[in-house]
Parts: structure tokens; C-alpha cells; sequence
């Protein structure tokens, strides 16, 4: 028997306070936690949002000294920024705090301490790297080596961003301090661990057997971590930024972000409710439910909770319903990178328009699976679904009720047989919505809202009240109605999804709320009301605005090829002999043009100051011909002859691959004769 809960806590992954936040972190995490509190708070339920900023940890000190200041300023700048972007696309929490508040360091302390004192952790001695003339243990992240596997140079201790590479410090070839490159020595440093296999038994049960209903992609990397057999987690790390372990003998050293970052839900809960949270982290009848992405599974299925059971007073997280990653045009977000869709950004560029990108990010919601964000798409759906099902439905019905009845609600007659079919078509909304929303499948959840929009644009279409008002009024009073009561009915659905449309559409329907209870029923709005002034939902997006995003990607793409510039390596040594059969020289272009049915060659006609000579080169993707016309070349002049698409080339023009893989034709920087040779 399913058990019934009092109350539901929801918790949102905490993102890194060193950088803003992209439309990933909101397709994985935010977005569908918004919809989820929504829905309960619709319903009427006991609900609390959580969240805030992650704020200690490398990343930030990493950021810090690049930047020349302080880890404090840096999570300063970058809380404020992350917390106006969650503001400004609506989502909705109760509490939106940070880990370097003073609750939340009492809070993790005590909580470590409670853990220390009852003996739950070991105490473990291990080699790692350190830096002599800092003076300092070294992050993963700030250590860097040649990579084993690819060999490129400035692969960090954890992974290399060359190859993708999974790596640990020890696996990097000459490594050294990222930030200084020192050279490094191990030495022996001691610290603090959850012995996570004493959990293991208990993990196996509480998750494989308890808790089947998680979402597969969940369910199946607990498995495999599980399989693979848990072994002890270090719990402090030596650092100067970050929680100090409130322990004799820990000077130096701090909690390690990923044990105390958790704790700052409950921290932040206390720091909204200081007499009442309890009753959020420690009733039986409190529904804990963690949104997360994948990379976060493993922490707030296994290690968080094993923390929880190991303190002893927590519930247990119900639900973790984590999705997997959102890609942009193809490729995977990174912000080291530059590609990603920053959210502050997108405002600028499309200002008001955050429900159609809440709108589109739950539509292609990596629920399962990776899925794929690209401009084009996004184009697609606001203009045929959220403009030409949608908004125009309710936008005919609003206008036609101000044609022919001034703006009010008209009374309705008796229903046809097309509109009692229209009825039970839309009648069993309610029910589905919610069976979707309360096994968090969000993206078919919204699907079906938009299947009421599409129900009443189709209703309008087919009952044509416009032709009616000539010789039938009655019968346009109750078209005109029932296309109202759907109308109130997508306030209602689409509240979750897309608050701020909703807001607007209520304002049009001069109505302060709705209640979820009422979502179904066509008495919504009672004959007589009086509705407000008929606006446009949503405004279609023009090409213009798309072809700006996708030449802004293609400028970082091109960014990017060049600065992640490695050069092939260099080519089997070649005898001097050799090298002095190539005869190169110097060439003037008299004539240039393109080969008929090749898009690649051009055709040059070259003075070689030995009578002529024509050269095929396959350039023309990144010249003109008209552009090289007068300009001095470098040619190999002893090429054997060949044929390229029926024309003989007697030589190739030399030329150098760029980074970004385009051409660039060599040739001497002064003047020199033709034939003059190379060498």
C-alpha cells in the first residue's frame, strides 16, 4: 500500500558559485522542480522549495585566483547572478540561500561533529601531491601533466578536456601546480572518511528493493556503483577555503564540499524555518524528493543518504528524480568552452519570452536520455505550437467574444452532439495530467496540456462561429462559451508549466486564480463576466533573431577550434637530399577560376617566368577566385602532371591548414620574380 505523506520538501541541486548558470542546469534540474512545486501548491498540498548556492570547493579558488580576488567575492558576484536568473524564469522557491551563511556553517559542523563523536567516520593516512614552495596539497583540479592517453599537454588530475578522458593525479605524466607550475612531491596526509561498505548491505535494500519505482536511469547507476562494491569516501580535504573541521588536530584542512554542500538543504530549510524545520528533515510524514542531474546521482542516492542514516534522526530521500544531460546544437554544454545558452544572456535577446524557453526545455527534457537543444527547433515550437495552436485559440476566442458580445462571458444554449464529443475529449485531461506529474514524466505531461489547446483551436476550426454570426447568434453564444471554458481550462493546465503566459492569460480572462481542483469542468466562467483586453499569448520568432544565435555558436566554434589548436606531429625525418628534389618556386596568378562541376577546384593560370603553366587546387571553399588574381604564390614546379576533373595540373599551389581546418595560400611576404626558387 502506497503510503500517504503530510507534507512534500523539495530540494534542488546547489550549482557551483563560480560561474552563471546555462539552460542546462535549467532543463536538468530547475525547470522540472518548478513544474513538480507548482502542481502540489495548485492542489493545494503542504510543500517547501529549497535551494542555493554551492560555495566552497576548487572551482571557486580555481576562479578566484585567475580573477586576482578573494573566494568570498567571487561567490558574492556569482550567488547574486545565479539568483536573479532562477527569479527571473520563475522559479519558485521558498528559500533560496548559500553555503557560506553562518547557519549553514554551524549547521554542517555540528553535524560533522555529531558524526565524529559517535564514531561514524575512520581515520585514514594517504600519499598525495604537494606543492613545496606553496606549501600546500593540491585539488585534483589544480594539478596538470600530459595525459596518458592522448598525450596532450594541460590535462587536469581528473580528466582531460582533450580526449574526455576520466583520469586520477597520478596518471598524468610530469605533473605540477596548475596555477603556478611548480613541480610536485607526495607526501603523507591524513583524513576523515564514511565508510561507505559498511552501508552496502543496507544500500542494496533500501534502493534495488525499496525503491524500484525510480526512474531507470537513477535506479541503474546505483546498481552499478553498488555492484561494483562501495569503499570508503574522504569527508575532508586540505584546503584553505571551505567549512574548517571542527576537530583538535584538523588545522589546515575543511569539509570536503560534496559532505558539506547537502547538508546546506537542511541548513537552508533552518534558515527559513529556525523553530520549524524539523518537521521538514525529521517527520516520518514529510516526502523528501531531491531534483538533480546525472552527475549528482551517486551523491544524493548513496553518500547523502548514507550521512543521514549514519547521524540517525533524517528521513530519507522518497524520490531522486534526476535527468540526464541537455547538449546545445549537437554538442555537449561546457562552459570552459563558451557553449552554452547563458540565461542572463537569453534575456536580452529575448526579452519576456522566458515561457518559451521553459516551454521548449521540457519538451525535449533529457528525462531518460540525453536529448538535444538547437535555435532551430526552438523556432519550431514557439511558432507552430506556442503561436499557432495555443496562442491563437485563445486569442480567436477572447477576439470573437469582444466582436459579438463586447468583451463579455455569453450565456450557452444546449450543447450539440460535436460539442459533448469536444467534451469527452478533453474530459479525462485532469486525471492524465496528474498521473504524468506525480511520476514525474514532465514532458509528456505538458505534451498533453497542449492537447487541450489543440482540442479548442480545432473546436473554433470546425464550428466556424464567424460564418454563424450571420443567421445563428444562439448557436454562436454557445460556441463562443464553451471555447471560453477551454480557454480557463489552459490557465488552469498550463499554471505549471509556463507561469508567466498563465498570469497573463488570467489577467485577460479577469480572474485572480484558479484552483487545480476545478481543471475539467466548462463552468469556469459564469455568463455575464466580463473580460479583460485580448492580448497575443505569444509573438512569433523571426529568422533574423535564430541566424544572430547560431553565428554567435559558430563564432565560439571557430574560437574554440583555435585555441584548442595541437599541432600533427611532425612527419618522419627526410634526408637534405630529399628534401632538394622538391623544386619550389614563385608564381604570379594571371587568371583564376572556378572548374565547372567541382566546388572544391580552382583553376589557375600561373606565371612561372618559364612560359606558364595551369594548376589545379581544390581552395575554392575559402577563396574567391577574383581575390587571388595578381597574387604571388609558392608552387612545387616538379609535381608529376595529373588530370583533376579533365584538366591537367602541372604543379600544386602550397598551402597551410589553419587550426579551424580552412586554407591559406603561401607565398613571399616582398616581391619576388616569377620562377625565382624556394629553398
Amino acid at each position: 500500500m502506497e503510503k500517504k505523506f503530510a507534507r512534500t520538501l523539495v530540494t534542488t541541486a546547489l550549482p557551483y558559485a563560480n560561474g552563471p548558470v546555462h539552460i542546462g542546469h535549467l532543463a536538468g534540474v530547475y525547470v522540472p522542480a518548478d513544474i513538480y512545486v507548482r502542481y502540489l501548491r495548485l492542489k493545494g498540498e503542504e510543500v517547501l522549495h529549497v535551494g542555493g548556492s554551492d560555495e566552497h570547493g576548487v572551482p571557486v579558488t580555481i576562479r578566484a585566483k585567475k580573477e586576482g580576488c578573494t573566494p568570498q567575492d567571487v561567490v558574492d558576484r556569482y550567488h547574486s547572478i545565479i539568483k536573479q536568473a532562477f527569479a527571473d524564469f520563475g522559479i519558485s522557491f521558498d528559500i533560496y540561500s548559500r553555503t557560506t551563511s553562518e547557519t549553514h556553517h554551524k549547521h554542517a559542523s555540528d553535524f560533522f561533529r555529531k558524526l565524529y563523536e559517535d564514531g561514524k567516520f575512520v581515520e585514514m593516512e594517504s600519499e598525495q601531491y604537494y606543492d613545496e614552495e606553496a606549501k600546500q596539497f593540491l585539488s585534483d583540479r589544480n594539478i596538470v601533466g600530459e595525459c596518458p592517453r592522448c598525450h596532450a599537454d594541460g590535462a587536469y588530475g581528473d580528466q582531460c578536456e582533450k580526449c574526455g578522458s576520466t583520469l586520477s593525479p597520478d596518471e598524468l605524466i610530469n605533473p605540477k601546480n596548475a596555477l603556478t607550475g611548480n613541480p610536485l612531491v607526495k607526501r603523507n596526509t591524513s583524513h576523515w572518511y564514511l565508510p561507505l561498505n559498511d552501508y552496502q548491505g543496507w544500500l542494496e535494500k533500501w534502493i534495488l528493493e525499496d525503491h524500484k519505482e525510480w526512474r531507470s536511469n537513477v535506479y541503474g547507476q546505483c546498481k552499478s556503483w553498488l555492484d561494483a562494491g562501495l569503499r570508503p569516501r574522504a569527508v575532508t580535504r586540505d584546503l584553505e577555503w571551505g567549512i574548517p573541521v571542527p576537530v583538535e588536530g584538523a588545522e589546515g584542512k575543511v569539509l570536503y564540499v560534496w559532505f558539506d554542500a547537502p547538508i546546506g538543504y537542511i541548513s537552508n530549510t533552518k534558515e527559513l524555518l529556525p523553530n520549524d524545520w524539523e518537521k521538514w528533515w525529521k517527520d516520518e510524514s514529510t516526502r523528501l524528493i531531491h531534483f538533480i542531474g546525472k552527475d549528482n546521482i551517486v551523491f544524493h542516492c548513496i553518500v547523502f543518504p548514507t550521512m543521514l542514516k549514519a547521524e540517525g534522526s533524517y528521513i530519507l530521500p522518497d524520490n531522486v528524480p534526476s535527468n540526464e544531460f541537455l547538449n546545445l546544437e549537437g554538442d555537449k554544454i561546457s562552459t570552459s568552452r563558451n557553449w552554452a545558452v547563458w540565461l542572463h544572456e537569453y534575456l536580452v535577446d529575448f526579452p519576456g519570452k522566458q515561457d518559451v524557453l521553459r516551454y521548449v526545455l521540457t519538451a525535449n527534457a533529457p528525462e531518460t536520455k540525453d536529448n538535444d537543444f538547437t535555435w532551430k527547433d526552438f523556432q519550431a515550437r514557439n511558432n507552430s505550437e506556442l503561436v499557432a495552436i495555443y496562442g491563437n485559440f485563445v486569442n480567436r476566442a477572447l477576439q470573437l467574444t469582444k466582436k459579438y458580445f463586447n468583451g463579455i462571458v455569453p450565456e450557452a444554449g444546449e450543447l450539440t452532439d460535436y460539442d459533448r464529443e469536444t467534451l469527452k475529449e478533453f474530459s479525462g485531461v485532469k486525471e492524465e495530467v496528474e498521473k504524468l506529474l506525480n511520476n514525474f514524466k514532465f514532458r509528456d505531461a505538458q505534451k498533453e496540456a497542449m492537447n487541450l489547446a489543440r482540442i479548442g483551436n480545432k473546436y473554433l476550426a470546425d464550428t466556424e462561429p464567424w460564418k454563424l454570426a450571420k443567421t445563428d447568434m444562439p448557436r454562436v453564444q454557445t460556441i463562443l462559451n464553451f471555447a471560453l471554458q477551454l480557454v480557463a481550462n489552459l490557465a488552469i493546465a498550463f499554471e505549471p508549466f509556463l507561469p508567466f503566459s498563465s498570469k497573463k492569460l488570467r489577467e485577460m480572462l479577469n480572474l485572480e486564480s484558479f484552483d487545480w481542483a476545478n481543471l475539467g469542468k466548462i463552468d469556469l466562467l459564469p455568463a455575464g463576466h466580463t473580460l479583460g483586453e485580448p492580448q497575443l499569448l505569444f509573438e512569433k520568432i523571426e529568422d533574423a533573431e535564430i541566424d544572430a544565435q547560431t553565428a554567435r555558436l559558430e563564432r565560439i566554434k571557430k574560437e574554440n577550434e583555435v585555441n584548442s589548436f595541437t599541432p600533427e606531429p611532425v612527419a618522419p625525418v627526410v634526408s637534405f637530399d630529399d628534401f632538394c628534389k622538391v623544386d619550389i618556386r614563385v608564381g604570379k596568378v594571371l587568371e583564376c577560376e572556378k572548374v565547372p562541376k567541382a566546388d572544391k577546384l580552382l583553376k589557375f593560370k600561373i606565371d612561372d617566368g618559364m612560359g606558364g603553366r595551369t594548376i589545379v587546387s581544390g581552395i575554392a571553399k575559402y577563396y574567391k577566385p577574383e581575390d587571388l588574381v595578381g597574387k604571388e604564390v609558392c608552387f612545387i614546379a616538379n609535381f608529376e602532371p595529373r588530370k583533376l576533373k579533365g584538366v591537367e595540373s602541372q604543379g600544386m599551389i602550397l598551402s597551410a591548414e589553419n587550426a579551424d581546418g580552412s586554407l591559406v595560400v603561401i607565398g613571399p611576404q616582398g616581391e619576388v620574380k616569377p620562377g625565382c626558387k624556394v629553398g
